[in-house]
């Protein structure tokens, strides 16, 4: 397994079978471990924790994964915002603008056969963990902007998104979220390979479409292969998004813990944006309706622990979309309150009563206790156009 060295701290009482083990710590301080390896026994983890270590370092390129699912440290589920949503926005707006240009190469490149070079991936996954890491919703909000006629890009956009958002969320370290963006940039490459007319079509996909269609997993393989760099946890965004933890999923039908923590948190993000997107057969479905969804196939296909925590890191009214108050004005979730989910900042600019636009007001729920989120709107489906106030 290629890849740059990925070393982190984990605490003792999260190893597991599978860990790449380079460094014990114990209260005077870290150890050096006479040969680094794999962690192979039930006994190794006994003997680690019997002998007061309290963590231990792990480089992730060569780990094996599937049983690690650290704890959450419920401390870290609220991460202040480090920059205000103003100053942020405008460095978001040029990631996103940057992110459509890089990602549009990339995937003209794999159309022509040519591989993929990680390196400006890597750089601009840095950008978009450290813009997230200020600021959650400024990104959220300017990638709330989507044309059906370019999923494939946007889409991938919004997993990487997405991705590293949830681990802010779950208190991963800047290095991990870097891995997870990565991963989600690049984890539809193999859609490159799948015939456009099926991969386009505007309508319903008969079986055997779809058996092709679900054929760029596989096709995923050997384009992730040829990138040495790319680290085992942005591989495994790429090939673990389709497995279901009944068996159900693809490629390889992984059961319960042979799906690691990655490939359970990509699976919920890529639903979760296929469901909210505009497509060219289907119009996006509100995030409330896509949360019903998801709910439906936990616990059997989808982890339930981690779909609660999804939901909550990007909120019952996540931040770009469209809802209606009680007062019949309609507008975007302009910017999350992180003390109070259902009282976000609302920037109005349609009445649903008069079925007009009108002058724009941002509304701070907090401080307007009379008013209340009666409802999400679906994008697309209310004939509001939300495009000229983002």
């Amino acid at each position: 397994m290629g890849g740059r060295v990925m070393i982190q701290a984990v605490k003792v009482e999260d190893i597991c079978q599978g860990l790449f083990v380079v460094e014990l710590e114990n209260a005077k301080g870290r150890l050096r471990v006479n040969h680094p390896g794999r962690i192979h026994t039930e006994k190794q983890i006994s003997q680690i924790r019997g002998n007061g270590i309290k963590v231990v370092w792990v480089d992730f390129n060569q780990s094996d994964l599937k049983n690690y699912i650290p704890s959450i440290n419920q401390l870290n589920t609220t991460q202040l915002k480090t920059t205000s949503f103003e100053v942020e926005l405008k460095r978001a707006e040029s990631i996103v603008t940057q992110s459509k240009d890089l990602l549009s190469k990339t995937i003209d490149n794999l159309y022509q056969g040519k591989n993929i070079d990680v390196r400006p991936v890597e750089e601009l996954s840095d950008n978009i963990v450290c813009s997230i890491l200020s600021n959650p919703d400024a990104i959220q909000c300017v990638s709330a902007i989507r044309n059906k006629d370019t999923y494939l890009l946007e889409h991938s956009l919004n997993v990487a998104f997405l991705l590293v958002n949830f681990g802010r969320y779950l208190g991963f370290n800047k290095h991990i979220l870097k891995q997870l963006a990565i991963g989600g940039l690049l984890h539809d490459v193999g859609k490159t390979q799948i015939d456009d007319d099926i991969l386009h079509k505007p309508g319903r996909l008969t079986e055997e479409e779809f058996e092709h269609i679900k054929q760029h997993q596989t096709l995923s393989e050997p384009i992730i292969a040829s990138m040495p760099d790319l680290s085992e946890m942005s591989r495994q965004v790429s090939l673990l998004h389709h497995e279901k933890l009944d068996g159900s999923g693809y490629p390889k039908g992984l059961t319960g813990d042979e799906i690691s923590l990655v490939g359970r948190m990509s699976a919920i993000v890529d639903i979760y944006d296929a469901l909210t997107a505009a497509r060219c057969y289907k119009e996006p479905l509100s995030p409330a309706a896509a949360f019903k969804i998801l709910r439906s196939m936990a616990p059997h296909q989808l982890d339930s622990d981690l779909l609660d925590k999804f939901i909550w890191n990007i909120g019952v009214y996540p931040v770009g979309s469209l809802v209606e108050l009680s007062d019949g004005r309609a507008g975007i979730v302009w910017e999350s309150n992180e003390s109070s989910l259902l009282q976000p900042m609302i920037k109005c600019f349609y009445s649903t009563r008069h079925k007009r636009y009108i002058e724009v007001d941002i509304v701070n729920l907090a401080k307007h206790k009379e008013l209340v989120i009666e409802r999400g709107l679906s994008l697309n489906a209310e004939n509001i156009d939300p495009t000229p106030y983002r």
